[in-house]
């Protein structure tokens, strides 16, 4: 929530055209009433609303498979179309349900590893942008938090927010100091409204866990955990307030990048007052060429700031979409919402350099293998059709050079692997992939010439160069290096040929064989039992109805025969699929 990139227009406009422009994004209240905003919500209606979305939405996903329910027959566009009806329906959905599924579906926006484009794409769009809440409650919990009335801890407060969102809303307030902030207040009833939402997610999650179908090879309770840690930190002001003062320390030494100071006197877990930085909103191109500043450079230095906060601290912005990164008139970037952030170990460069070889060299197994190790990839499952993808992947579409790729087009290529694949990506994998694609398009924006792996090149030729003297660029180093690894995989041979011998003798190890034949006779086996049941359904229904209709009952003894006309079409259906299934083979 970036209230103030949203008033950017006061840097390069007069003051009365600056004060219309505030007027403008300003939250419009009473424009929408969601019934999650009502004071006489109850939770009983809560769990009704929450489990109605639920099994309309599974509702929905069994339809998808059922390709009689398409008019004119099945087809992939078809299908492609009725996807995207039902995302934008979902989009919908979760705004009505409020702050928790909000937060939840922007969530799953990262997540193309578990969701369908057209889903991911469409929750992407997802904006927290709902009506604000009154005045009286935002001194009401100031006064309640700091302990004062407002009057007695700002010169000057705004009533009317800047913006609103689904966690809270930031007004504009002056010290008695003369120093100018903005004050972030948390939406009233938000924790006990997380709480009763997030008690009926985690059923959800359990439910999905358990489904034969979509429960396989996900770890449904796994995703759930992560969504409740990330919700809860954003909770908490406190937490967003360390965030900001440790991503401003990690910048100190640049000029070109500010981030808003946090006044702790006037902080508190639903209270957060920081200074006031007006700056231009990055994709408000016009407004920055009116500034006269260099549209090109902006663009290098946003993705240059991304590249130091992986590879320097670690400790990178988690949501830079165009709403939180905005440019002072000097042209340095500004950075807002430090609500949700992301934590990458200090260990990371070294096994990066393994998955930078493995690209490098084309070898599927040590990329995915330090993709694991560096805890990009969880593994839930065999991962063997991975590998083979990885290598696809490759042998395809790595023949560009490294300045020349696309981080839209990589991203792709990877959550199209890993949709149906037995891993899944942790949320910190997923945030960079995200900040990454996002900061490309914006760079694009800035400068329709721009390329992210193009300004990412030196980071990652220093990496591969620099990092603990490794060092790539000789074929004497090469050659040095691959006898290591010979020399590494020769002594640890013993050890896994040890290892595989105890497995055998635990009953540890498992030996996947396929038989095609085999398959298709258990298929069909098990079609006919299917048949047979339908069968003896139809005739118990038929007996039924000539019993009934010999006795005079003629309403129900119909009734029986239109129910007998249920599993004869199935029958149909049935055998229909095993005869193609035959032919097919």
């Amino acid at each position: 929530m970036s209230a103030v990139s949203q008033t950017s227009q006061n840097s390069v406009n007069n003051e009365s055209n600056s004060d219309s422009n505030l007027a403008i994004n300003r939250p419009e209240t009473g424009k929408k009433t969601y019934r999650w905003n009502r004071e006489n919500y109850s939770r009983t209606r809560r769990r009704i609303d929450i489990w109605i979305f639920v099994f309309t939405l599974l509702f929905k996903f069994w339809r998808n498979g059922k390709k009689w329910s398409y008019s004119g027959g099945f087809t992939e566009e078809k299908l492609a179309q009725r996807r995207k009806a039902q995302a934008i329906w979902i989009r919908e959905s979760l705004l009505e349900l409020g702050p928790t599924f909000i937060k939840v579906g922007q969530l799953f926006s990262t997540r193309a590893d578990l969701f369908p484009s057209e889903y991911v794409e469409e929750l992407a769009k997802l904006q927290d942008r709902v009506p604000a809440f009154a005045y009286e409650q935002v001194a009401a919990i100031i006064e309640k938090d700091l302990g004062k009335p407002i009057g007695q801890l700002f010169h000057k407060f705004d009533p009317t927010p800047l913006a609103a969102a689904s966690l809270g809303q930031v007004h504009k307030a002056q010290l008695h100091s003369g120093e100018e902030v903005v004050v972030k207040v948390q939406r009233p009833g938000l924790k006990q409204l997380f709480t009763i939402d997030l008690a009926i997610l985690k059923q959800i999650a359990r439910y999905f866990q358990n489904h034969p179908r979509w429960g396989q090879g996900k770890d449904w309770i796994g995703i759930y955990e992560e969504c409740c840690r990330i919700l809860w930190e954003e909770t908490d002001y406190i937490n967003e307030g360390r965030n900001a003062d440790t991503f401003r320390r990690n910048f100190r030494q640049e000029n070109w990048v500010h981030v808003p100071r946090v006044y702790w006197r006037y902080a508190s877990p639903r209270v957060l007052t920081l200074e006031y930085l007006p700056g231009i909103k990055i994709s408000h191109y016009e407004a920055i060429e009116a500034a006269g500043l260099d549209r090109k450079l902006l663009a290098r230095l946003g993705a240059k700031a991304y590249l130091q906060q992986l590879l320097n601290s670690g400790f990178f912005h988690a949501d830079p979409h165009p709403g939180n990164i905005a440019v002072s008139p000097e042209g340095s970037l500004i950075f807002y919402d430090f609500g949700m952030m992301g934590q990458i170990k200090n260990n990371i460069r070294e096994k990066l350099m393994d998955t930078l070889f493995g690209i490098a060299q084309k070898n599927a197994d040590l990329v995915v293998n330090s993709l694991i190790e560096v805890g990009a990839l969880t593994p839930t499952g065999d991962l063997s059709p991975v590998r083979r993808s990885v290598q696809y992947m490759l042998d395809n579409f790595m023949d560009k050079p490294f300045e020349e790729q696309s981080i839209e087009a990589i991203s792709e290529d990877l959550y199209d692997i890993a949709y149906g694949q037995p891993f899944r990506f942790p949320a910190t994998f997923t945030f960079v992939m995200r900040a990454f694609s996002t900061l490309e398009g914006v760079g694009k924006g800035l400068d329709p010439e721009f390329n992210f792996m193009e300004v990412a090149q030196p980071f990652a030729m220093q990496l591969m160069t620099n990092s603990n003297g490794r060092n790539n660029s000789t074929i004497f180093d090469e050659i040095g290096r691959q006898a290591a690894q010979v020399g590494s995989t020769a002594l640890g041979l013993p050890r896994r040929i040890e290892d595989t011998i105890d497995k055998l003798e635990r009953g540890d190890l498992r030996v996947r064989v396929r038989s095609i034949e085999s398959e298709r006779a258990l298929r069909r086996l098990s079609a006919v039992q299917m048949g047979t049941n339908h069968t003896i359904l139809i005739g118990a229904l038929i007996l039924s109805a000539t019993l009934l209709f010999v006795n005079g009952s003629i309403n129900l003894a119909a009734i029986a025969a239109g129910l007998a006309l249920v599993p004869a079409w199935a029958l149909l259906r049935l055998y229909r699929k095993i005869d193609r299934s035959d032919r097919m083979f």
